[in-house]
């Protein structure tokens, strides 16, 4: 199962939920989405066990509260160690990135992205997107969100990413490593990652973290020669905007793929 903290919403939270309320720790409901309820009931069922409260629910409170929690996945390209991308995500808990980086990794090898510079751009991007390096929804915002208006509001018409009418601001919210935004792209790469239309009837499957691997590979693959041309040149200011649309996460973006630069050898091999 996935780290699962505020912000992370689907089917696994629900599941939390059920479980914490099944031990006496009340989330508030069963919703799937994770606020400051289920954090609430996390930490006081962790306090109960002598966990670390910490609201997270990371392997040992998951095992705690009975899940299965599956072996760890082998990466495919071994060269990219836990060690160096902790130096690139200083302000993230390790066992976040040990869950999840063979995920990442392992997506990027049959698009054959698994070259340094696609790699650094795959985790300088989650570092600019969600810098936890958990797929997780995106928050209401005044860049989304209008005053006094619906959660998502400013994106229910944005034809740009095939968005028609409400509420497909809030259905189509970012998700994932790449905080995937709009229909067309939840359409887009839902179909080339072999979904079909699962992503447009069950949007919340973004934040799978196998799902929101293969949709940040599928998303740079789409953008591949301009991103590869970018770096090429030493824009990493343009290689970002290749991907956000702007300038969002930019430091963070650039200190991730610099840090990476020298710790990550030049040949890689998946």
């Amino acid at each position: 199962m996935s780290v699962l903290q505020q912000g992370s919403s689907g089917a696994e939270v629900a599941d939390l939920q059920n479980k914490l309320l099944a031990r006496g720790f009340d989330p508030g409901g069963s919703d799937g989405s994770f606020g400051p309820g289920t954090a609430a009931a996390v930490e006081a069922f962790q306090r109960s066990v002598k966990l670390n409260d910490d609201g997270v629910v990371g392997p040992q409170t998951a095992a705690a509260l009975g899940f299965v929690i599956p072996p760890p996945v082998a990466s495919a390209i071994p060269a990219v160690t836990l060690a160096m991308v902790c130096q690139m995500f200083p302000n993230t808990p390790a066992q976040n990135i040990e869950q999840h980086l063979p995920l990442v990794l392992n997506a990027l090898v049959a698009p054959q992205l698994a070259n340094k510079p696609m790699i650094l751009m795959a985790l300088g991007t989650i570092r600019a997107e969600v810098e936890c390096f958990l797929p997780i929804s995106e928050g209401q915002s005044t860049l989304n969100t209008s005053p006094g208006g619906h959660p998502f509001d400013l994106y229910d018409s944005r034809t740009d990413i095939g968005n028609q009418r409400p509420p497909d601001g809030e259905l189509f919210k970012g998700r994932g490593f790449v905080q995937l935004t709009g229909r067309s792209n939840y359409q887009v790469h839902g179909n080339l990652i072999g979904l079909g239309n699962q992503l447009i009837d069950n949007p919340d499957l973004a934040n799978d973290p196998a799902i929101a691997a293969q949709l940040l590979a599928s998303f740079l693959k789409s953008h591949e020669q301009d991103i590869s041309t970018a770096l090429a040149t030493g824009n990493l200011g343009r290689a970002r905007q290749l991907v956000n649309g702007g300038g969002n996460g930019i430091d963070r973006f650039i200190a991730a793929y610099n840090i990476g630069k020298s710790l990550i050898p030049d040949s890689v091999s998946a």
